[in-house]
């Protein structure tokens, strides 16, 4: 066939539109480079993610009945105490990571060493479930649950050193002051975030969040810290009790906030599945990170090198940092063994220099099989093969153009059966929408119509596509009308902002 045999055939030339418009930040490198995630399924899940604050910054994670400390360099599990009768919700390092603190749901708190399972020191006294378990300095830790009650503890004696009331609702959240043995922070469902002065029984500022409290966190200076509740943050002045900012960022409850190892970034976490990132001075979102589940708990270690997410669907994922100055060394390559593939092409990147005689050589294309059967003018097998390879859609619609282009595209769609039309009546149907392929799946989905239209009602299958690309355009339809009225509306308020600056 003299056909097969032409000269200067011409690949399907694959359509590049102009690419969106991204902006690649600096923060945005640096928090991608987070990579190497490591998910593991938890039993439930996880409240509370806390890392050890010495090297090497072990993760312990609380789920159900269990708290789970991960090796910080494989992330795998290393130890896992199960000693409880109740739900643990919050699990805290000492400053030293030699212990570490764990309250459950009956009012229980257990502190534990970090190199055994047995409990050290209990503290009794809350009669509901403790959320809240830190150490304010080595020997005192404070803690507060949903009895709404905030006391203090002599860790050497295990007794109870003084009760704060005031919180009228459960009390999720708490930190001690980093700049005062003295001073700790709490946060309660009844909207208040108080401050506590150890040496004395009444709170030193109430400020009113405005939502059920879920967290806070105080800077490390001591002088300003933040709140979350709702949707919402805000950052407050711990010396004069004044709001200093108030951003919402996330579209649901806020439930967990935390500084990366400098201090310099604030991350958040929220029932919307979003993690977010803020640049500390503008209090402006520099990056987000998408999760699979509600986040519930976060953590970054002390070096910036992993950041670990807690998610309402027991999955917990830890995320690595790639340094590039660790990188371990490339491997010294030996000479390619005998009828080795590597022995047949070496050289091929080979650099001629200047004295070099170079001949030069062409290689014959290779062509798909799509190609191959575009080439003998078998438009309808062509396109059955483009199909079958699962293909990107930019390939497919560059495809049905060149068909357009050629006036086969009647040619490559008549004569089908059922399996011939679905997947081509699938992709038009999926795709429609979409604005770069629009103009021509618009007509691709006419010819469709105006070949097996006719014929409705002969295959359940066929019509049950034909009925969703019809409902599929009815939805785009009546979106194009809501933006148009919107459209029409932001003429009105602009024409009327610039008449009422004419006037002015």
């Amino acid at each position: 066939d003299e056909l097969t045999k032409m000269e200067g055939y011409k690949k399907v030339q694959i359509i590049r539109y102009p690419r969106l418009l991204q902006r690649e930040t600096a923060e945005n490198r640096y928090w991608k480079s987070f990579a190497q995630p490591v998910v593991v399924k938890e039993y439930a899940s996880v409240s509370s993610i806390t890392i050890s604050p010495v090297a090497p910054h072990d993760i312990a994670a609380c789920s159900s009945t269990r708290v789970q400390i991960y090796n910080a360099s494989t992330s795998s599990l290393k130890k896992s105490i199960s000693r409880f009768k109740a739900i643990v919700h919050e699990c805290s390092f000492r400053s030293d990571g030699k212990l570490f603190l764990a309250a459950d749901d009956s009012g229980l708190i257990q502190m534990f060493d970090t190199d055994g399972r047995a409990a050290l020191r209990t503290f009794t006294g809350h009669t509901r479930g403790v959320h809240v378990a830190k150490f304010i300095h080595d020997s005192t830790i404070m803690s507060a649950g949903d009895d709404g009650a905030v006391r203090t503890w002599d860790v050497p004696t295990q007794q109870e050193i003084s009760v704060f009331g005031g919180h009228k609702d459960y009390v999720r959240a708490g930190m001690p002051s980093p700049a005062s043995q003295n001073m700790f922070l709490t946060g309660s469902y009844d909207h208040t975030v108080r401050l506590w002065d150890m040496r004395q029984p009444d709170p030193v500022a109430i400020l009113d969040h405005g939502a059920p409290v879920e967290a806070v966190l105080m800077f490390p200076s001591g002088s300003t810290f933040l709140s979350a509740g709702g949707n919402q943050i805000k950052m407050w002045d711990a010396l004069t009790g004044r709001m200093l900012v108030a951003f919402s960022n996330h579209q649901k409850t806020v439930t967990s906030l935390a500084f990366d190892g400098a201090g310099k970034r604030l991350v958040s976490g929220g029932l919307d599945c979003q993690v977010k990132v803020y640049d500390v001075s503008s209090c402006r979102v520099v990056h987000s990170i998408k999760y699979p589940a509600p986040v519930l708990s976060l953590a970054v270690s002390p070096e910036n090198t992993q950041l670990v997410v807690g998610m309402a669907s027991g999955l917990l994922s830890i995320k690595k940092r790639v340094v590039a100055d660790g990188a371990p060394p490339p491997k010294e390559r030996h000479p390619p063994r005998a009828a080795s593939y590597r022995h047949f092409v070496r050289g091929q990147d080979h650099k001629a220099e200047a004295a070099d005689i170079v001949v030069e050589t062409t290689r014959k294309p290779k062509l798909t099989k799509y190609d191959q059967l575009l080439r003998k003018f078998r438009y309808g097998e062509a396109l059955d093969a483009l199909m079958a390879s699962k293909p990107r859609p930019v390939v497919v619609v560059s495809f049905l153009q060149e068909l357009v282009l050629r006036s086969g595209l009647v040619v490559a769609l008549r004569g089908r059966d059922d399996e011939g039309v679905r997947p081509i009546l699938a992709f038009v149907t999926k795709h429609l929408t979409n604005p770069r392929y629009s103009a021509l799946l618009i007509d691709v989905a006419n010819v469709l119509l105006d070949l097996y239209a006719p014929g409705m009602g002969q295959s359940q299958m066929i019509d049950e596509m034909f009925v969703l690309l019809g409902r599929r355009l009815a939805v785009e339809i009546e979106f194009q009308h809501q933006l148009q009225e919107l459209a029409g509306a932001l003429d009105v308020i602009l024409a009327s902002g610039n008449r009422a600056v004419a006037t002015a």
